[in-house]
């Protein structure tokens, strides 16, 4: 059964970091795009950090540049998002995605995903 499941999320006090992972299971990730995306309470969905496995290209949002790093594993069919310097504003539940899109397409939400995992929620206390 195809399916993303996410780790990682937790509570971490202000410039903490943590590493979510999300693990791919029956999709593989070579000729995807894969992504991170949040949502905070009463906001909408936002595109987090996006990269391109087809043509390298990437994508992330302003407000996490310099702090977050998305990496993936090929061997463990796994991928990550490294947050550094974490800020209150960061809480939100984190969730990946894969898409066949872009990386701009994608973080920009333009179009459906192909997968979703369920989320992990991240605290970011001040």
């Amino acid at each position: 059964q195809e399916r993303l499941v996410e780790s990682g999320g937790g509570l971490v006090q202000t410039g903490g970091s943590l590493r979510l992972s999300c693990a791919a299971s029956g999709i593989r990730l070579d000729y995807l795009v894969i992504g991170w995306f949040r949502q905070a309470p009463g906001k909408e969905r936002e595109g987090v950090s996006c990269l391109s496995n087809i043509d390298g290209n990437a994508r992330e949002a302003d407000s996490v540049k310099g702090r977050f790093t998305i990496s993936r594993d090929s061997a463990k069919n796994t991928f990550y998002l490294q947050m550094n310097n974490l800020k209150p504003e960061d809480t939100a539940t984190y969730y990946c995605a894969v898409s066949r899109w872009t990386a701009e397409a994608m973080c920009a939400l333009r179009y459906g995903m192909d997968y979703w995992g369920k989320g992990t929620p991240v605290t970011v206390s001040s």
